[in-house]
């Protein structure tokens, strides 16, 4: 039998014991809801971190993590989206080659249309449940609030600065890195297109260049816009008739197809319109045509409408610097 010392001394012992295993008990128990409400915390924290305010043509609008659903109602935010690897949930009609254009079409089969450039529909989109949707304050001013409504909508422009687009879309889209490699690819790519263009030209080297479009009843001139934006990087210059700050100038009257003249002419229209063809034939065969300088040195290029004027985004840009680097007959 245990002395009655014993008998304290066991009591103590189990006392101790009871006690440390209910502190080692509390304690296991706590843990898992202070990793909880830590791990709360940090999700909280990054979420915050996460949102961006993002400028544009009609404001600031706040834009939380990666959106995953984009809609895109311009031709040149399309052409953007999928140079960031990314489908939209939904696109707008192309102008041409309708529904999309033929350089785009691998990357958006299937994608739903949502109407036209210029007449988007509003329940279309809303029904695509879309996490952001870029817009043109050009073409969606007056829609805005109610594209608004539906998700946080940024608004771009001008609609042909397709390097704009790209540094916009990659913030919006929390790509900026991407949208960085973009760009930097692309004054990559017109340097050294710079660079053997003078090289090959040497003093015939930077060429002023027209851009020319027939229309069914005139033509037109264009010193600035998309294809113009593209010229200028690769290097080429302007006639001193062409420095003024417009888009460009409409002849109606032939006798002004001297304010057509430069080193080299790369004309876009639509070669399927009847109207359009004969108004280039009458042009064309008009005798002050003959006396223009890219006429006399044969440098008189039809080009793609769709790449030098329609599409208006990056991968447009780059088919268009592809044309050129061929025309010049440059390695690329």
């Amino acid at each position: 039998m245990f002395s009655k010392s014993n008998k304290w001394w066991l009591a103590a012992l189990v006392l101790g014991v009871a006690m440390l295993l209910a502190a080692c008990g509390n304690s296991g128990s706590e843990e898992p809801a202070d990793s909880e409400g830590a791990s709360d915390d940090s999700n909280e924290e990054e979420t915050a971190s996460d949102a961006r305010e993002v400028e544009h043509s009609m404001g600031t609008t706040t834009v939380e993590g990666t959106p995953e659903k984009v809609v895109t109602l311009f031709q040149g935010a399309t052409d953007a989206a999928t140079e960031f690897g990314i489908e939209p949930a939904g696109i707008v009609e192309s102008w041409v080659e309708k529904p999309i254009y033929e350089y785009l079409r691998d990357d958006l089969e299937g994608t739903p249309l949502v109407g036209e450039e210029t007449q988007p529909n509003l329940e279309e989109i809303a029904a695509l449940e879309p996490d952001v949707i870029i817009a043109s304050k050009t073409r969606h001013e007056e829609i805005y609030e109610k594209l608004n409504q539906i998700a946080p909508t940024i608004m771009i422009d001008p609609l042909f600065d397709f390097k704009n687009t790209v540094e916009v879309m990659g913030e919006t889209l929390n790509q900026q890195d991407k949208a960085d490699q973009i760009l930097s690819d692309w004054n990559d790519r017109v340097e050294d297109f710079q660079t053997k263009a003078k090289e090959k030209l040497g003093e015939d080297w930077p060429m002023n260049v027209s851009v020319i479009n027939f229309r069914s009843d005139h033509a037109r001139i264009y010193f600035q816009g998309f294809a113009g934006q593209v010229l200028s990087d690769a290097g080429f210059t302007r006639p001193d008739s062409q420095q003024e700050d417009v888009w460009g100038i409409k002849l109606t009257d032939k006798e002004s197809i001297t304010e057509m003249n430069a080193d080299v002419f790369y004309i876009f229209m639509d070669q399927e319109d009847e109207a359009v063809k004969k108004t280039y034939e009458e042009w064309t065969n008009h005798p002050l045509w003959q006396n223009l300088d890219a006429v006399k040195k044969d440098q008189v290029y039809q080009v793609d409408q769709v790449t030098w004027n329609m599409a208006g985004g990056i991968r447009a840009a780059n088919l268009m610097l592809d044309d050129l680097y061929d025309r010049l007959e440059l390695e690329q």
